[in-house]
């Protein structure tokens, strides 16, 4: 395998599973793709993708060529980084991360980073489910459960706290609300069940068994947008809804759950001066939440 760049192309495609998003994310044409992957299964003599429902999945020869290219990859990015202690870092980090936390958090202090690390490229993935790092779908991932694989390194971000919210006007309009039994006769807002993709977003079940929501999103953006509006009473995180004027707390201090961010990257990559860079100022933003 002399050629890495047809290995970079055979790494895309394996990630994006359609050739026309590993050209996009190459910044190269479709036919450019199938030709280099063409050249690399006639250099190998097998097949290394099938075709199945439209996407590309990797045959068991692909596979194996999987493991040599990643390794591959991660020896390519670390000969070709800087010094930590560089103004000069460049490449590009692709973060997997919960909205509100991107759009509360870490969106607004991105200006100060750039300014800092003007040749790093931020790609903020904010999709319903975290890409998965052990597919080199993301180079980073902030999850709200520890990964349990060996080719991951996982380590606590932070704790941050979750309350329920209203807005003063819903709450004056409607009845008291003395305890988590009480939120039986209101309207409750929430995640869409089927499209939760983490258990940790369960929100109602572990305030009073049986509540349901009447209003749902599987957006967070979206549910503090509902709530702000007078829609419902919901359950935000605290370094969104506690910044926010026209919300105030229902119940107090009285019904509250913890959950904890991980942050999370591959074993092979941890220690390059991008990711580290990234990762030191995720922890420094992660100490306003705590």
């Amino acid at each position: 395998m002399e050629n890495w760049d047809d290995l970079r192309i055979f790494l895309a495609v394996a990630r994006a599973q359609r050739m026309a998003g590993a050209a996009r994310a190459l910044g190269v044409d479709v036919t450019t793709v199938g030709r280099r992957l063409a050249r690399l299964e006639q250099r190998l003599g097998t097949a290394i993708f099938e075709t199945i429902a439209g996407e590309r999945r990797l045959t068991e020869t692909g596979q194996a060529l999987l493991l040599h290219s990643e390794t591959i990859e991660a020896a390519v990015l670390a000969a070709t980084e800087v010094d930590p202690t560089s103004a000069a870092l460049a490449g590009q980090v692709r973060l997997s991360i919960a909205e509100g936390l991107a759009t509360h958090v870490v969106a607004p202090a991105l200006p100060a980073f750039r300014r800092d690390q003007p040749n790093l490229r931020i790609d903020l993935i904010t999709a319903s489910g975290f890409l998965n790092p052990s597919r080199r779908e993301a180079d980073m991932a902030v999850m709200l459960a520890r990964p349990r694989n060996r080719q991951l390194r996982a380590t606590k971000l932070t704790d941050y706290r979750l309350r329920l919210y209203a807005t003063p006007g819903f709450l004056a309009d409607h009845a008291r609300v003395a305890s988590a039994a009480d939120l039986h006769g209101h309207a409750l807002i929430s995640y869409v069940p089927e499209h939760v993709h983490a258990p940790e977003l369960n929100y109602l079940s572990e305030i009073h068994d049986g509540l349901v929501a009447r209003a749902r999103s599987t957006s967070i953006t979206v549910q503090h947008a509902m709530i702000r509006a007078g829609a419902g009473i919901g359950v935000l995180p605290d370094f969104i809804a506690a910044r926010d004027a026209a919300l105030v707390p229902v119940l107090g201090d009285s019904v509250h759950l913890t959950r904890t961010f991980w942050l999370v990257t591959h074993q092979d990559t941890h220690a390059t001066p991008r990711i580290q860079a990234v990762g030191d100022w995720l922890r420094g933003l992660a100490e306003t939440l705590a």
